[in-house]
């Protein structure tokens, strides 16, 4: 076997790998890596020998993952104020369509697969959203396949008393509340403001304390819409700030930007009509992978 096809057997299924990976990890520059090192492991396998090259590729990675998470867990702990997954930069082609892939890489999904041990976060997502088999997602995790049944069960039972129902979007009502939150927020608008927001809307930034942001989540309306005030006001005096819409995890988002240099990025999600949550991401170590649109895939 070549190396010509090992490495067209991974570009294949990258699109694949990267989304096990970045559900596991919520880090996209985290998940380069961890495929990096996949593929040298992989240039190194006998093709002769590999049966699935999706069940084994699954199985290689989430290994690697499951070693990356445990490794970032101390940061993690250490982590100055709420920690959010790194906003992943979708192609606007992607995959509204597949509802399944689409909330799996929602920031709220992500946010609620945080509250999972590594081994249930990699069980979960192998098996509820890549429909692997119990004995492919035994081997992937290291554990016997009767453990494994037990770890996706409990997992199924915390992320479903937990989840709210997702809903498929309406893309025509979301880019209307979107516009009409971007005019509000951008005019002072107040009264247009509260009456976009769901009374308990929650406001939650992440900055590791590399920039300025709220080190505790903010609930409550008029709470939140004095934060967004606040915010919108800032950005103005800001010269060269610019605010683009970007798709950011299947969410419409808002992308702050001087020059070249991503700044922040807000996701917004949608319930019922009404914003439920802002994620607010300003690390700058989270906006690195920013520039360059994903293909995600399952």
């Amino acid at each position: 076997m070549t190396t010509d096809e090992h490495a067209e057997r991974f570009t294949l299924l990258r699109p694949l790998l990267f989304t096990i990976v970045y559900e596991i990890l919520g880090s996209a520059t985290e998940s380069d890596d961890v495929l990096q090192d996949s593929y040298l492991r992989w240039a190194e396998v006998d093709l002769a020998t590999v049966r699935d090259t999706r069940s084994y590729l699954a199985r290689l990675v989430t290994r690697q993952t499951l070693n990356a998470l445990r490794a970032s867990a101390r940061r993690r702990e250490d982590y100055v104020g709420p920690w959010l997954p790194e906003p992943l930069l979708l192609d606007e082609n992607d995959p509204s369509a597949d509802m399944v892939l689409a909330e799996s890489v929602s920031m709220a999904m992500l946010v609620l697969l945080e509250t999972l041990t590594p081994d249930e976060r990699a069980v979960f997502v192998l098996r509820e959203v890549f429909g692997f088999g119990y004995d492919e997602i035994a081997a992937a995790v290291g554990k016997s396949v009767a453990t494994a049944h037990q770890v996706a069960h409990r997992a199924r039972e915390h992320v479903q008393a937990r989840r709210r129902r997702f809903q498929p979007v309406d893309a025509t009502k979301t880019a209307q509340i979107t516009e009409q939150f971007m005019t509000a927020a951008a005019t002072g608008d107040m009264a247009g403001l509260l009456s976009l927001l769901a009374p308990n809307v929650t406001w939650t930034a992440d900055s590791g304390g590399k920039a300025t942001a709220a080190r505790r989540p903010v609930v409550g309306a008029r709470k939140v819409a004095a934060v967004l005030m606040d915010l919108f006001r800032t950005g103005r005096q800001m010269p060269g700030m610019r605010i683009q819409m970007a798709n950011c995890n299947n969410a419409p988002a808002m992308v702050a930007h001087i020059g070249d240099r991503p700044e922040g990025v807000l996701l917004i999600e949608i319930i019922d009509g009404k914003i439920t949550n802002f994620y607010a991401i300003r690390n700058p170590d989270k906006l690195v992978a920013m520039t360059v649109p994903r293909q995600i895939s399952r």
